[in-house]
C-alpha cells in the first residue's frame, strides 16, 4: 500500500500545484462540470497563476506526496480570500484544495484535510473555515460535510458563481 506523506510547500512547488489544478480542471470539463473552475486550465490564466502564487507565497501551503509524487495541495491562512468576511475569533482558512486526479480514490483530500485540522490545533486555534463551489448536484459541499464540516453560509460569488463556506471546530 502507498504511502501519502504531507510536506510543506513553498514557491518552488507552485508549477506542481498548477498541474494539480490543470488536472482538477480536465477531470470536471470531461464530466461537463464547468461551473466550478470553468473549462480553461489555471496555469494558463494569469489571474489564476496569480492567486496560487499569493497563496503560497503568503500562507502555509501543503504538498500531499503519494509514494514520493505530488499528489494534492491546500493552503492555510488566517482568514477567507476577498469578497469573503472573516470571522470574531482566530480561524485557519484552506485555499486552493485540489488533487492530481490520477490519484483520485487513494485518500489524498482526506489526509490533507486530516493534516488542515491537526495544524489549526497545533497553532491553539479552534476554527477551519473553508469555501467552495455550491453549483450543480452539491457533491463538493458534501464532501466537505463528510469531514466534519458544517455549512455556514452561503454566498454568491463573481459571474453568480455559488458558494458555499463550511466551518469545523477543531
Amino acid at each position: 500500500m502507498a504511502i501519502i506523506d504531507i510536506r510543506e510547500g513553498g514557491p518552488d512547488d507552485i508549477p506542481a500545484i498548477l498541474n494539480m489544478l490543470d488536472s482538477s480542471v480536465e477531470w470536471l470539463v470531461a464530466q461537463g462540470r464547468t461551473g466550478q473552475w470553468g473549462s480553461t486550465p489555471w496555469s494558463a490564466s494569469p489571474r489564476a497563476v496569480e492567486v496560487v502564487t499569493k497563496y503560497v507565497t503568503q500562507g502555509a501551503p501543503y504538498i500531499a506526496e503519494f509514494d514520493g509524487v505530488p499528489a494534492g495541495t491546500l493552503t492555510l491562512t488566517d482568514g477567507p480570500g476577498p469578497g469573503l468576511a472573516p470571522v470574531d475569533e482566530p480561524e485557519r482558512y484552506i485555499h486552493v484544495l485540489a488533487s492530481e486526479r490520477r490519484f483520485k480514490g487513494h485518500g489524498v483530500g482526506s489526509a490533507l484535510l486530516a493534516h488542515a485540522v491537526e495544524e489549526t490545533r497545533r497553532a491553539g486555534v479552534s476554527l477551519l473555515r473553508v469555501d467552495c463551489y455550491a453549483g450543480d448536484d452539491g457533491k463538493l459541499v458534501r464532501y466537505y460535510e463528510s469531514h466534519g464540516f458544517v455549512r455556514t453560509e452561503a454566498f454568491t460569488g463573481i459571474d453568480e458563481w455559488p458558494g458555499q463556506i463550511l466551518a469545523r471546530r477543531v
